[in-house]
């Protein structure tokens, strides 16, 4: 079965702003796969993350 794929980038990491995301997406269909976070060298709190979403692809379906 192929897949669809969906990166969500925020530079807003907190855990509010994650839960958001991971929620809003979830309700549209879209799995949760996982977060990547992007850190700043001066500092231990991530300047970005990119949250990844997966779903079963389908002919003539736009997200």
């Amino acid at each position: 079965m192929e897949r669809e794929y969906r990166f969500v980038e925020t530079s807003t990491v907190t855990d509010d702003e994650l839960t958001r995301i991971v929620n809003e997406w979830t309700r549209a269909g879209w799995a949760f796969e996982g977060v990547q976070f992007a850190m700043r060298e001066a500092s231990k709190r991530p300047a970005m993350a990119f949250v990844l979403f997966t779903r079963a692809a389908q002919e003539n379906r736009r997200a």
